[in-house]
């Protein structure tokens, strides 16, 4: 019997907008409100540092995923780098990561339609993960064609905001809240007007608004020629990182001083109502609602496929390996979808809490797999000279960079802990890990008592 494989139809483009989709997010939109109201004008060394750190991580990923041809995602790297555990707990942590982002953005997608429909939130939800279910269940090439035009709108949104503000700032624009000034970056308090303290804590959600910048990984083994499309598409992350980060909120806080932001609104919307758009409200409804449903895409998209990665490698049931005739996980799929509708029930039980839960919840574990990949890459580079070799997509500054980001990372760690609003969800995740290492203990456990009775 011919062995089942993912299909790789995943163009250029595809990959390309997969790649800008996975570093502009709801962390963005709806986040950089809270964040800026920690950190001020700060905010934005705290995107170009964290930013980095992305880079570096995708730079890592990205000579892992080409050294070998068989890999299907970082969670065959950490099995070879790292051993079977370290595979089945990080492969089954960004799982989880995934549905509890989606979870977020599901409940965000019946919160948007309601600006228009007032109906009960959990409809839209419900109504948006079955629309996303039966175009994922067809090919992939419809994922990529869905992100591909989800990711067009928030391109156009943030180069519209950008244009907007370089004319303001030329011709001297003056709103309710002033004269539009680079100088409004400074003047209300300084840089860091909450003081090193305001502007560490807003790491956390900083950190949520790059979850998914790894989503290029995930997609290499759909991927049509990885050696060209997957390099071009990492290499582009720091241009795109100044542009719709560091570019869109010097804009932002040109227009608006940080002091007249509220963390309950987005920015975004803020901005297009104080330069007289009249729609702007609605405009910047439907990009959230799109954004929304785009990183819900992706967590499905993601969810589905690592969820098969693991099946496939005998760290699932071997029900969720399985293809459909479009070549796409559809048991794997259908399960992740089915849990991710739970998030309504969340919404409902603890509605005003939910939303900060599973961000932080989500940062934490993505932290993770973005430090088992600097850790393999350390691996690799001891282990592997023979791969080094050969290889034509080096990650720079290694093993220094790898260490240094690392670092960062158990920094961001220790800040949450010392955070209030951080601390409990920090305590709580380290309980996901104990639950897998338990998991995988008993599997392995029950295996070597069936070879033993055989």
């Amino acid at each position: 019997m011919a062995k089942q494989e993912l299909k790789r139809d995943l163009a250029n483009r595809h990959v390309q907008l997969i790649a800008i989709g996975g570093t502009i997010g709801t962390g963005l939109f709806l986040g950089s409100g809270k964040a800026i109201q920690l950190a001020g004008p700060s905010i934005i060394l705290a995107y170009l540092i964290v930013g980095t750190a992305c880079f570096f991580v995708m730079r890592a990923l990205g000579e892992l995923l080409l050294s070998k041809a068989g890999y299907q995602s970082f969670t065959d790297i950490a099995e070879d780098y790292l051993g079977p555990r370290a595979a089945f707990v990080t492969g089954w942590t960004y799982w989880f990561c995934w549905i509890m982002t989606a979870m977020a953005d599901v409940i965000a997608v019946g919160v948007y339609v309601r600006y228009w429909f007032h109906i009960q939130q959990w409809i839209p939800a419900i109504i948006c993960l079955i629309i996303l279910l039966g175009l994922n269940l067809l090919t992939v090439k419809v994922f990529g064609e869905l992100e591909f035009w989800f990711a067009l709108v928030k391109v156009i949104t943030i180069l519209a905001l950008i244009g907007i503000g370089v004319i303001l700032l030329v011709i001297g624009f003056k709103t309710n809240s002033g004269t539009v000034s680079f100088k409004n970056l400074w003047v209300h308090g300084g840089l860091f007007p909450n003081g090193i303290s305001g502007f560490l804590l807003s790491f956390q959600m900083v950190v949520f608004a790059f979850v998914g910048v790894e989503l290029v990984g995930v997609s290499a083994a759909e991927t049509s020629n990885p050696e060209k499309n997957i390099p071009s598409a990492i290499n582009k992350i720091p241009l795109r990182i100044l542009f719709f980060y560091v570019g869109a909120l010097i804009i932002l806080l040109c227009i608006n001083p940080w002091t007249e932001l509220n963390a309950a609104e987005s920015p975004f919307v803020k901005t297009f109502s104080l330069v007289g758009i009249p729609i702007a409200a609605g405009i910047i409804n439907f990009v959230v609602l799109t954004s929304a449903a785009s990183a819900c895409n992706s967590g499905m998209f993601s969810t589905s496929r690592i969820l098969y990665n693991l099946s496939n490698n005998n760290q699932g049931p071997s029900n969720f390996a399985k293809l459909n005739k479009n070549h796409v996980p559809g048991n794997a799929l259908l399960i992740s979808t089915l849990v991710l509708s739970g998030g309504a029930l969340l919404s409902k039980l603890i509605p005003e809490q939910a939303f900060g839960i599973v961000t932080t919840i989500s940062a934490i574990c993505f932290i993770w797999v973005w430090g088992v990949i600097l850790i393999c890459h350390l691996r690799y580079k001891k282990t592997r000279q023979d791969l080094q070799a050969k290889s034509k997509f080096k990650a720079p500054f290694t093993p220094f960079i790898n260490y240094a980001v690392l670092t960062l990372f158990v920094v961001i760690l220790i800040i949450m802990l010392f955070a209030e609003a951080t601390r409990p969800a920090l305590l709580l995740t380290p309980l996901w890990f104990i639950l897998l290492f338990a998991l995988h203990a008993y599997r392995r456990k029950k295996e070597k008592n069936i070879k033993l009775s055989a």
